[in-house]
């Protein structure tokens, strides 16, 4: 069976969402997240909606109208990955470690820094007045986002691409000056549907909230969407005389919510005479058929915890894989704990004090084993085993997984999961699909999450030390 893709989608939260999101961004990405072969990640982009919005009302309302809207559409939070960016602080710690090896001369080049540098220019100001570092640096935060959960596949449109291709940068910067030969951080690409909607405003520009030309989603009910189909320009053709389906947005609107033959069917009415006000409704009916019933879901949410609860659990699901991985770079620039990484054991010094594994029998009559830090600190403990040799066969399996060229943290190999059978304020280790120890309870989500760092740092540590022994 081939492993799954990772694909990763950010979600800016600045405004309502509107019929022109839902056909270009929202469906496409449900029907990929679809796919057995497609492992989703979904995030509200709240760190970037600061760089663009400074109403704090307008933020809170967006992530919740977003996130209602997302699972509303079909966006279900036990198949992928759903959560806020805010929620999860590797996201900003791993962004300055990018920042450091970042080039200046590369964030220079970013298109939207220097449109707003020409911007200035033009109007005869300096370059860059009214620029913040949230714009200039909003490449390296999109980095973060996406090499924090080693996200293959980017689904974008042409005017992103760079910010992908600098992922892929500072990336290979990462890698080249810290990864000793081995890629701490995968290369991500940009996915490019040229076949993506888009969708015609009521203007029949673009359908954009900056040219105000917007048909709401949800916002307002049936009667919005009624109002707001009524206002699309036409011409002065009366009902009879033929009319020209592409002189306006009514048809293509239509063409994105019907099947093709449908809408070859509406374009023949317009063009044998059908009238303007009976074409918005028909297409007012059909768009209703379709979002009519994800209204009534959106309306149910937006008055529940649901997509608060949801969140929180795609921010648990997300750090299980950045906590590891940013305990590795940590790790890998020097950022070490000082228990487990000091001098001394990163010089393989035969004396050095690095964690160790020890197995023994129960009060329960089984086998387990433990692994303790370099200062003795209990740090796991193992399942039952029926045998010593089924205890210590595992000790070996950690042993050489740590130490094999290839290994990396994820959910095929080596990983960490919330234990939820005790409110979550436990951690199990996992390898493969083999639950092989837990270690707490602990008082707090804080402690739990710093007793997984040291654990991952503990064993990296050892690791090292193993593989600094061989002959």
């Amino acid at each position: 069976m081939n492993a799954r893709t990772r694909v990763l989608t950010g979600i800016t939260t600045t405004g309502t969402p509107h019929l022109g999101n839902y056909v270009g961004a929202i469906r496409p990405a449900l029907r990929l997240a679809a796919q057995p072969d497609t492992d989703a990640f979904f995030f509200l982009a709240d760190y970037h909606a600061l760089i663009k919005c400074d109403d704090p009302e307008r933020i809170a309302r967006s992530r919740l109208e977003i996130a209602a809207t997302w699972l509303a559409c079909g966006l279900d939070p036990a198949r992928v990955t759903f959560y806020r960016q805010s929620d999860i602080p590797e996201i900003p710690e791993l962004a300055w470690l990018l920042t450091c090896v970042t080039a200046k001369g590369l964030m220079n080049r970013a298109h939207a820094y220097k449109a707003a540098v020409d911007a200035n220019t033009a109007q005869g100001e300096d370059a860059d007045a009214g620029i913040g570092m949230g714009l200039y640096s909003y490449p390296v935060l999109m980095a973060a986002d996406i090499l924090l959960f080693g996200a293959r596949q980017v689904p974008v449109g042409r005017d992103q691409v760079q910010h992908i291709e600098m992922a892929r940068d500072i990336a290979q910067r990462f890698n080249h000056l810290y990864g000793g030969g081995k890629a701490l951080l995968a290369l991500p690409d940009a996915v490019v549907d040229e076949d993506v909607a888009t969708l015609p405003g009521l203007d029949g520009r673009k359908m954009s909230k900056s040219y105000d030309n917007t048909i709401p989603l949800f916002a307002g009910g049936p009667r919005a969407l009624e109002d707001a189909i009524a206002r699309i320009v036409t011409d002065a053709r009366r009902p009879g005389e033929p009319k020209d389906p592409d002189s306006n947005a009514l048809c293509a609107i239509y063409r994105a919510f019907a099947t093709r033959a449908e809408g070859d069917a509406f374009a023949a009415d317009l063009r044998a005479g059908l009238a303007w006000g009976e074409a918005k409704q028909r297409l007012t009916a059909c768009i209703e058929a379709e979002i009519g019933p994800k209204r009534e879901r959106y309306d149910r949410m937006t008055v529940t915890n649901y997509p608060e609860e949801a969140l929180r659990e795609g921010a648990e699901k997300a750090r299980k894989l950045a906590m590891p991985l940013l305990a590795k770079l940590r790790h890998a620039v020097g950022l070490r704990a000082p228990q487990a990484g000091s001098a001394q054991v990163m010089r393989s010094n035969a004396s050095a004090r690095v964690g160790r594994f020890v197995t023994f029998r129960g009060k329960d009559g089984h086998f387990h084993f433990r692994f303790l830090g370099a200062d003795g600190a209990d740090l796991l403990l193992s399942v039952p085993f029926d045998t010593p040799k089924a205890a210590a066969d595992w000790v070996q399996v950690l042993d050489k997984a740590g130490g094999a060229a290839s290994f990396v943290w994820g959910p095929d190999n080596l990983h960490l999961r919330i234990a939820e059978h005790v409110g979550g304020q436990a951690f199990e280790l996992w390898f493969m699909h083999e639950r092989l120890a837990e270690a707490g309870p602990y008082a707090n989500a804080d402690a739990r999450d710093a007793a997984m760092l040291q654990l991952v740092d503990a064993l990296e540590t050892r690791w090292r030390a193993l593989a600094a022994a061989q002959p």
